[in-house]
């Protein structure tokens, strides 16, 4: 058993707050359950002294002193008498002891998978550091704004607080999305929009409608993490295409579309998660080609839309086919609100028929405040400018990121020229970098978890908007040294 002593993170002096309704105490003893649960504390591990905790976390000794009995008795920490403090060694008795005491655990082993970069996005106790985030810090996002659309669709009238919403989505929302649409030069009535709770129910929705267990399903590789276990629940198998600078890799989609047969083909045609690239013009027909050609119904998730600039080419595939072959899906969660939770599906009037009475059986409908809210700020013009504000912002940081990324020894093979993402090659393999990152109270997302087979890859995705933290490039500069980077894959 170690004898080291371990320290939390200073910053998390932030994450104790006076006014947020729970004890200091309590806050204390989730912030290190959380810790220990996910390994950065390791068994055996010295805790800091309680003088030396409450100096450093601006809290009282009494608090501290409260804090550690409750994690002893929770069989988070032991005290030994003249020593201080320790992280208790875990076992399969005291977890199961733990458990049946009411403490929420995870199990031992805890795999660098999908299931665990979307648990510590959502932990209850945010990292200070998030380089790997899907999201934009939310002090770019314009809360007070959707505060004021919320407040006045409020005292319109209470009962709009009560109802369900309509099946097909809040129809005043759907005829603004038209003209959206009509600016991608999509042409889409409201009566072929069905709204969904964000994108990702959108394609859970599309996936339960159009296949069947056993069929084939193709997304790019690398691709969004969260939809290849969708999929596979469901009973469909994932196929990957590699994905180019320009689009997917022609070759491989037409030999895979002729041996396997996909229902769908899933895929970012602008700024592509995770590499922030677009599909090229002479790309997007051959695509449409090979889905013709082979009868896949192609699924155009568009989520990223409205960070990318007019001024830069961009081709949709929607636009070209007008809806016939293409589904169309979009979303705000990115740009203005991950809680809003509004996303839709532009598709033919019949399937988007067939998928408003699915999203009937699945959810009934979907919220028609949020949808109310979105649509406020949407046709009252303050959308339009909130988006300008975030390009512009995108823009002022991502070529000094991209360069702070190259001096520590991240390899950027296409810088992108627009959106929030950044594909990078860290030379080593990114699991083990994201194991020692997550005990430095850093979060990243390896490239194991952008591809369907999952395999050790050095590639990395990371968010210019929340790596602008000196702590995060000091622990690439030292991660990456040669004498301490992890093996070679």
């Amino acid at each position: 058993m170690t004898n080291t002593k371990m320290t939390l993170p200073a910053s998390m002096a932030m994450l104790f707050s006076r006014t947020c309704g729970d004890s200091l105490s309590e806050q204390i003893v989730r912030a290190v359950a959380a810790r220990i649960d996910d390994k950065m504390l390791r068994g055996g591990a010295r805790m800091p002294s309680i003088r030396q905790f409450a100096a450093t976390h601006a809290v009282s000794c009494f608090t501290v002193v409260t804090s550690y009995d409750k994690l002893v008795a929770k069989g988070y920490l032991e005290s030994r008498r003249g020593a201080g403090f320790f992280v208790r060694e875990r076992s399969p008795l005291n977890v199961r002891a733990s458990e049946q005491a009411g403490a929420s655990l995870e199990p031992a082993a805890q795999p660098l998978d999908v299931v665990w970069l979307i648990r510590n996005m959502f932990r209850q106790v945010p990292l200070p550091m998030v380089p790997g985030s899907g999201l934009l810090p939310s002090d770019w996002l314009d809360g007070t704004m959707i505060a004021e659309a919320l407040r006045d669709i409020s005292r319109q009238h209470s009962q709009l607080l009560v109802n369900y919403g309509a099946p097909q989505g809040f129809l005043p929302l759907r005829q603004q999305l038209q003209l959206s649409l009509a600016e991608l030069e999509i042409a889409a009535t409201p009566e072929q929009i069905v709204t969904t709770v964000g994108v990702t129910q959108a394609l859970d929705l599309v996936a339960r409608e159009f296949t069947r267990p056993g069929d084939t399903i193709f997304v790019d590789d690398p691709a969004w993490f969260l939809m290849f276990g969708s999929f596979a629940a469901l009973g469909a198998k994932v196929i990957g295409i590699p994905r180019l600078a320009d689009g997917p890799d022609l070759v491989q989609l037409a030999q895979m579309a002729a041996l396997h047969k996909p229902k769908l083909y899933v895929i970012n045609s602008v700024l592509h998660n995770p590499t922030s690239t677009s599909l090229s013009a002479a790309k997007a027909f051959q695509v449409l080609r090979i889905a013709e050609q082979h009868g896949i119904t192609i699924v155009e998730d568009d989520i990223y839309c409205d960070m990318h600039p007019g001024a830069l080419p961009a081709t949709r595939l929607a636009a070209l086919d007008q809806l016939q072959r293409v589904i169309y899906l979009g979303g705000f969660s990115k740009t203005l609100s991950a809680n809003l939770r509004v996303g839709f599906i532009a598709t033919s009037r019949e399937w988007a028929q067939r998928l408003a009475d699915r999203k009937m059986l699945s959810t009934l409908t979907s919220s028609d405040i949020g949808e109310r809210v979105v649509y406020k700020i949407l046709s009252e013009g303050l959308y339009r400018k909130h988006v300008a504000r975030l390009r512009s912002r995108l823009d002022a940081v991502r070529g000094k990121a991209v360069r702070q990324m190259e001096r520590v020894g991240l390899k950027v093979d296409l810088a992108p020229m627009a959106g929030m993402f950044v594909w990078v090659d860290a030379g080593c393999d990114t699991n083990l970098l994201t194991e020692q990152a997550m005990a430095q109270g850093v979060l990243l997302a390896p490239g194991s978890l952008f591809s369907p087979q999952q395999l050790p890859s050095t590639r990395m995705r990371l968010n210019v908007a929340t790596v602008q933290v000196p702590a995060v490039w000091r622990f690439f500069e030292r991660a990456l040294d040669a004498s301490t980077a992890p093996r070679k894959v």
